[in-house]
């Protein structure tokens, strides 16, 4: 019975299951399995727009009354706690048994309970005939708030490419230095910054950085906003996020394109790229190596975004020496 220390739940439809693959693969080296991951790797699940739940394994058992023997040997003491049942791919356990195995992790537990307001909940599993037992941890959902910004665009990326973006571009570190190069109306910095990552954005147009810096003050979000062309930028960050002009409010061709991605390969060496054309040869021409990719369609239209993970050529080879 091999050992990890989480397991994680996600939820996400179909238009955006590759999404959410491409963010599986950064985050945890691996793709997502019926909806669920067992692995040794801890990330934030509010960092991630279809991450649900993570379990924090404290005990496992192939026997439901091993299990139970497990808690009580703990001798947890805690105030405040909640026990839940964590209903995963293949679990028959009918509703009443899951409220009665409950009662009976409930009773291992010494303290007074809180079922509104828990301060720590804890969890039961089971899973291909193995029960777990930890402390679960649940997605965060105060991101949805942006959805009521003060300004938006409507050609602008949803907030669940953008949350993504930030997650791949961050691969779950909130130590790392990340740059929106372009960024619109803030829709990237914002995901950034309730996920409490440091980011900072520039774009070319005084108006764009003003709506950013407006709905950053909306959500009293604390981030600089530069009004500056990318090649005249000189701050160094570990990653950058760029979504390429569309042809709809701005002139965009390959020249351009290449001009973005040059700049922007110059201040990180990992860029996150979000384009509605195969764009592999401007990229390798910029110097860098495409690490990944996904193509995302827009819900109930006929209109297709690429994501392009792209290192640059040396540290790519650096990283499949390792």
């Amino acid at each position: 019975m091999r050992q990890y220390n989480h397991i994680y739940t996600f939820k996400y439809d179909t238009h955006n299951s590759e999404l959410c693959q491409l963010e599986a693969r950064q985050l945890f080296g691996e793709e997502v399995r019926q909806k669920l991951l067992f692995t040794n790797i801890k990330i934030d699940p509010s960092i991630s727009p279809f991450v649900k739940n993570r379990l924090d394994i404290m005990a496992m058992a192939n026997d439901y009354d091993q299990l139970i023997d497990c808690i009580r040997q703990k001798n947890i003491c805690t105030d405040g706690f909640k026990a839940e049942y964590l209903l995963l791919e293949g679990d028959a356990t009918s509703y009443n048994e899951r409220l009665g195995k409950l009662k009976d992790v409930g009773y291992c537990i010494e303290g007074e309970p809180d079922y509104v307001t828990p301060t720590i909940i804890y969890s039961i599993a089971c899973y291909q005939n193995t029960w777990y037992f930890g402390e679960l941890v649940k997605h965060n959902t105060d991101w949805f708030k942006h959805k009521n910004k003060p300004v938006s665009f409507s050609s602008a990326i949803n907030m669940d490419i953008a949350k993504t973006l930030v997650s791949i571009a961050s691969q779950g570190d909130k130590n790392k230095r990340l740059l929106d190069a372009g960024c619109g109306v803030g829709t990237v910095m914002l995901e950034a910054c309730i996920s409490g990552l440091h980011i900072e954005g520039c774009d070319i147009h005084w108006k764009a950085c003003v709506s950013t810096r407006k709905n950053l003050a909306h959500y009293n979000y604390t981030a600089n906003v530069y009004r500056t062309d990318l090649k005249d930028h000189s701050t160094q960050y570990d990653a950058a996020i760029i979504d390429l002009p569309y042809n709809l409010f701005s002139h965009s061709d390959d020249d351009n394109s290449l001009h973005i991605i040059r700049s922007a390969a110059e201040l990180a060496t990992r860029l996150i790229i979000v384009s509605t054309s195969d764009i592999e040869v401007i990229i390798n021409q910029a110097g860098l190596k495409v690490a990944d990719v996904c193509q995302v369609e827009k819900k109930g239209k006929k209109f297709a975004r690429n994501i392009w993970v792209c290192e640059k050529e040396e540290v790519a080879i650096e990283t499949e020496l390792v």
